[in-house]
């Protein structure tokens, strides 16, 4: 299995990136798809998460209404568009993917996730 990231950079304070990440190497249409970050010197946090249907998401408080998280099961891709971006938003950003979930609540524990991406770096610069 692997998870390619693409996406990141530098921007500007209010502007916008989105971030892709493709799954190769099984089917991931049943698996919750997400993305962490680990800001620098501090700890990892769970961002937004979508279910396989893509039309459960879960959002970091810090990121609702700014970043919408979608997927394409066909492509085993999930996306991150970021949007009125922060300073504070300046992290390296992983995508996750789990084992096949039929559950209603999507979990953000980093142990749920099976399979982490190697992270692409954004920089918002104020």
């Amino acid at each position: 299995v692997q998870l390619q990231a693409s996406g990141g950079g530098l921007v500007h304070s209010g502007g916008s990136l989105r971030l892709s990440c493709a799954a190769s190497g099984r089917t991931f249409n049943k698996s919750v798809m997400g993305w962490f970050r680990q800001p620098p010197g501090k700890e990892l946090e769970s961002v937004a998460a979508i279910k396989s249907s893509g039309s459960t998401m879960r959002y970091a408080d810090s990121v609702e209404g700014r970043f919408t998280i979608s997927r394409d099961n066909d492509m085993d891709t999930v996306y991150l568009q970021m949007d009125s971006l922060k300073p504070e938003d300046t992290a390296v950003y992983y995508c996750v993917v789990s084992k096949p979930f039929f559950g209603s609540i999507i979990v953000v524990a980093p142990p749920f996730y099976d399979y982490w991406g190697h992270g692409t770096l954004v920089t918002v610069s104020s």
